[in-house]
C-alpha cells in the first residue's frame, strides 16, 4: 500500500499595503518639483506690478520692488521654497523638517495662496473689478496656486521615523538619554533662543505697525499658516525642549524684547497700543489664576480693574477727585489700588465661593454689573458723591516717579521715547512683577492646591485641602493683580469713567474679552493670556469694520478654537493630555517601568 505524501500548501503572501497617495493624482517627483517651482514663482511674482493705480493701499504698481501685501506673498513664497528644499534633503536644511512629514509644505503653500488671492480679490473689490489687475496680479494668482497643487499631490503621512515628534517628545521628557553626538551645546541653545526672540519681536512689531486693515488681515493669514507649519514640522517641540532647559534665559530674553519694542517705533501711537496690550494682558494673567489654575468661572472680573483705577484716580491729585488735597506718590497709589481690589475680592468671594459652576458664574456676573451701576450712581444725586457718576474722574495728572515725568518725551541713546512709551516701560516692569508672582504661586503648595480644586474639588477636599480657603486666596490674588494694572490704566487714559467696566462691549477691556483672552491663549500658562490679550486688542484696533460685529466674530473664533484646539493656542501640558487621546496628539505612548511599550489587552 503506497503512502500518499501531502504537498504542503505555501503560506499566503500578505498583500503589501498600498503606497500612500495625495489628494491629487500626480507622481511624487512631479509634485515635489511643482511645489518647489511654485514657491519660487510665488516669491518672484511679488516683484511685479499687480495693479495700475496707487489708490489701493501699499502702492502695488511698481515693477522690481514689492510693496504692502506683496511683501507677505514674498515671505510665504520663501517659506514654501525653504520647506520644499528641506524635503529634498538639501544639506543644511534638514533641521526644518524634524518630523519628516509633508504637512508643513501644504500649510506654507496655503499661506501664500491665501494672502495672494485675498489681495487680488481686495484689489478687484476696492477698485471696481478685475480690470484693475495688471498682468503681474494674474501671474501671482496662478503662481500661488501651483505649490498648493503640488503639496496636495504629496502623501500627507510621515515618510520617515528618524527625528519624528515621538523622538522629540522623548528628548523633552528624558534629555539625558539622547546620545552625546546629538546634544546641543548650551551656547548654541541660547543663540537659537536669542534668534527666535528677535524674529518674534520683528513679527510682532510688523503686526502693530500695519497701517490699514487689508495689510493686517494678510499678516494674520501668513502668520497663522506659518506658525501652524512650524508646529506640524516639529520645530515647536524642539524649541520647547530648548526653553525647558533654559527657562531663566528665555524669560530674560522675553523681557529684553519687550523693553526693546518702544525703541523700534517712530510713532507714539503704536506705543499706546503696546501699553494697552500690556495692561489688558496683566489683567488677563490675573484672571488666569482664577480660571486657569483654580477653575473658577468669573464673569465680572473687569470690576477689579475698575476698583484699582478708581482708587488711583481718587488719590493721585486730580482736581475732579472728591478726596481733595490727596496726592500720593505712584508707589503708594499702586499699593492702594491693589489693596482696594484685594479687599473687594475678599468681600465678594467670602460669601459666594461656596457656590460652584454656573451659580458662581452668575454671582460674579452680578457683581460686575453692581460695580458699574454703583460707580455710575455715586454722583451726589442718586448716591454719595464719590465717583462723579457718569462723568467720572478726569484730568488725572501724569506720573512723576523719582523725578522722571512720564508725560514728557525723553531722549535715551538717540531714541525719543514719548508719553506712551514711558508708560509702556513702566508696564513692562509691572508685568515682570506679575509674572514672578504668578509663576511662584503656580509652582507653590497653594498652586498645586488650586490645580487639585480645578480637577476635582470633592476629591481635593477629601485629601485634606480646604477648598474654600484655597479658592478665596486665588480670588483675592487675581483681584489684586487686576487692581495693580488699573492704577496704571487710570494715568494712561487721563480719566476714569464707568462705561468700559461691563461684561461685554465692542472694545476691551471688558469681562467677556478678558475671559476670551485666557481661553484663546491657553488656560494655566503664562504666555497664553498675554498672546490672547494681544490678539483681542489688536483685532478691534486694526479691523475697524468689525467694531459692531466683534462679539460675533470672536464667538465664531472661539467655536472654531474649541473644535480644533480646545486647549488654546499655547497649551498647558496637562490640558493637552486631557483634550487629546494618545495617538491623536503627538505624545509619547505609555511605557512600562522598563521603558518597553505597554502591553495592551489586544496584544496580551
Amino acid at each position: 500500500m503506497t503512502e500518499t505524501t501531502k504537498t504542503p500548501v505555501p503560506d499566503a503572501v500578505p498583500t503589501p499595503p498600498p503606497a500612500p497617495r495625495g489628494l491629487i493624482a500626480l507622481p511624487e517627483a512631479a509634485a515635489r518639483a511643482l511645489l518647489l517651482a511654485g514657491g519660487i514663482a510665488t516669491a518672484a511674482s511679488a516683484f511685479l506690478a499687480w495693479t495700475w493705480t496707487a489708490e489701493f493701499p501699499g502702492d502695488l504698481t511698481i515693477n522690481g520692488y514689492p510693496g504692502g501685501l506683496q511683501w507677505l506673498t514674498f515671505t510665504a513664497g520663501i517659506l514654501t521654497t525653504l520647506f520644499a528644499l528641506a524635503a529634498y534633503g538639501i544639506r543644511g536644511l534638514g533641521w526644518l523638517l524634524p518630523a519628516r512629514n509633508n504637512a508643513p509644505l501644504a500649510l506654507t503653500a496655503l499661506g501664500g495662496f491665501t494672502v495672494t488671492w485675498f489681495t487680488v480679490i481686495a484689489i478687484s473689490a476696492k477698485l471696481g473689478g478685475v480690470v484693475n489687475l495688471e498682468p503681474g496680479g494674474w501671474i501671482a494668482a496662478i503662481a500661488s496656486l501651483l505649490p498648493v497643487l503640488g503639496a496636495f499631490a504629496l502623501p500627507q503621512e510621515r515618510t520617515g521615523t528618524d527625528g519624528t515628534k515621538e523622538a522629540i517628545k522623548a528628548y523633552i521628557a528624558k534629555p539625558d538619554r539622547i546620545p552625546a553626538a546629538q546634544a546641543i551645546a548650551p551656547w548654541i541653545q541660547r543663540a537659537v533662543i536669542t534668534v527666535v526672540t528677535i524674529i518674534g519681536l520683528g513679527v510682532f512689531t510688523y503686526g502693530i505697525d500695519t497701517e490699514y486693515g487689508e495689510l493686517f488681515i494678510g499678516y494674520l493669514f501668513v502668520v497663522t499658516f506659518a506658525m501652524w507649519a512650524v508646529h506640524t514640522a516639529g520645530l515647536m517641540d524642539r524649541f520647547s525642549a530648548l526653553v525647558a532647559a533654559n527657562r531663566s534665559f528665555t524669560l530674560a530674553m522675553g523681557f529684553a524684547a519687550a523693553i526693546a519694542f518702544p525703541f523700534t517705533q517712530t510713532d507714539d501711537h503704536y506705543a499706546n497700543i503696546g501699553v494697552n496690550i500690556l495692561i489688558f494682558g496683566t489683567v488677563a494673567l490675573g484672571l488666569n489664576i482664577v480660571v486657569g489654575l483654580a477653575g473658577l468661572l468669573d464673569l465680572g472680573y473687569v470690576a477689579f480693574l475698575g476698583v484699582g483705577a478708581y482708587t488711583a484716580a481718587l488719590v493721585s491729585g486730580s482736581e475732579f477727585s472728591t478726596i481733595s488735597g490727596v496726592h500720593l506718590p505712584f508707589w503708594a497709589s499702586a499699593i492702594a489700588g491693589a489693596a482696594a481690589s484685594l479687599v473687594f475680592g475678599v468681600l465678594i468671594g467670602a460669601p459666594t465661593l461656596r457656590l460652584r459652576g454656573d451659580y458662581l458664574a452668575i454671582v460674579t456676573l452680578g457683581f460686575g454689573e453692581i460695580f458699574r451701576i454703583a460707580v455710575n450712581n455715586m454722583d451726589g444725586d442718586s448716591g454719595p458723591d464719590v465717583t462723579n457718576g457718569p462723568n467720572g474722574i478726569a484730568n488725572i495728572p501724569d506720573l512723576n516717579f523719582f523725578g522722571f515725568n512720564f508725560g514728557q518725551a525723553h531722549d535715551i541713546g538717540g531714541f525719543t521715547l514719548g508719553r506712551f512709551a514711558n508708560y509702556y516701560l513702566l508696564m513692562v516692569l509691572i508685568m515682570a512683577i506679575v509674572v514672578l508672582v504668578y509663576t511662584r504661586a503656580a509652582d507653590s503648595r497653594i498652586g498645586r492646591s488650586w490645580i487639585a480644586i480645578r480637577e476635582d474639588e470633592t476629591a481635593a477636599t477629601a485629601m485634606g485641602i480646604n477648598g474654600f480657603r484655597v479658592k478665596l486666596v486665588a480670588f483675592a490674588l487675581g483681584a489684586a493683580l487686576a487692581g495693580l494694572a488699573g492704577t496704571v490704566s487710570a494715568h494712561v487714559t487721563y480719566s476714569v469713567v464707568p462705561t468700559p467696566y461691563q461684561f461685554a462691549g465692542s472694545t476691551p477691556p471688558n469681562s467677556a474679552f478678558l475671559l476670551a483672552a485666557v481661553v484663546l491663549g491657553g488656560m494655566g500658562t503664562v504666555a497664553g493670556p498675554l498672546l490672547g490679550a494681544a490678539l483681542l486688542y489688536l483685532l478691534p484696533e486694526k479691523l475697524v469694520f468689525l467694531q459692531d460685529k466683534s462679539l460675533l466674530a470672536f464667538g465664531i473664533a472661539l467655536i472654531l478654537l474649541m473644535r480644533f484646539r480646545p486647549e488654546g493656542i499655547i497649551a498647558n501640558r496637562r490640558r493637552q493630555l486631557e483634550f487629546h487621546e494618545t495617538g491623536q496628539l503627538d505624545v509619547p505612548k505609555q511605557t512600562t517601568l522598563t521603558d518597553e511599550p505597554a502591553v495592551t489587552k489586544a496584544g496580551a
